[in-house]
């Protein structure tokens, strides 16, 4: 069994950091993508039993677009992370638009091939962790390893790093070991359960 973890860049000139977890060795492999053609043929070659994607994948409840003018900006996902105290940046915010417009898309097409998406966060996941965030790339790099998982290569990006923490939420959300940020009809981020919980 294997799930996948995609750090989407908004457009398709930038790198999107693409990981694949094996569930049972816990081996890990990442590389960078560019098109959502590539993004898709990975994820047919792999069928996982989960896509867990770092872009936003659905609007607010309110919102029919992100090019209409709308004084509604947050999902109930986001306000659960403003409550949490986790930074991150609204959908309709300027150039996560891009984002949110492509990460919708291709949400789309990898659920018409049959495959389970997820909407993660790996920022806020490293936060709920207590690991750093992928500005201290050894610092994470070593924290990914300490969790268990194995092949990161050392010259792993920024981006393939994100992957792979999306694809460690991917395994808890298989695992039941999760918390589900907002509700199912706006659409949800699936996190790592706080420590306290």
């Amino acid at each position: 069994m294997k799930v996948v973890g995609i750090d989407l860049a908004g457009v398709e000139t930038r790198p999107t950091g693409f990981c694949v977890l094996d569930l049972k060795s816990m081996e890990v492999s990442h590389f960078i993508l560019y098109k959502d053609n590539e993004i898709l043929e990975a994820v047919e070659r792999v069928k996982p039993v989960v896509v867990a994607i770092d872009a936003p994948l659905s609007l607010p409840i309110g919102r029919e677009s992100l090019e209409e003018k709308s004084n509604i900006h947050l999902r109930e996902c986001d306000r659960e992370l403003l409550t949490r105290k986790i930074k991150f940046f609204p959908v309709t915010l300027g150039p996560m638009r891009k984002l949110t417009h492509r990460g919708m898309k291709l949400k789309k097409r990898i659920e018409c091939e049959g495959f389970q998406v997820i909407e993660v966060y790996p920022g806020g996941a490293q936060d709920i962790l207590g690991i750093p965030r992928k500005s201290d790339a050894k610092g994470l790099m070593k924290s990914l390893l300490n969790l268990g998982l194995k092949g990161i290569g050392r010259k792993a990006t920024h981006d393939e790093l994100d992957a792979v923490t999306a694809a460690y939420v991917a395994k808890l959300y298989i695992e039941n070991n999760y918390e589900a940020y907002g509700n199912k009809e706006e659409g949800q981020i699936i996190m790592p359960k706080h420590r306290e919980s």
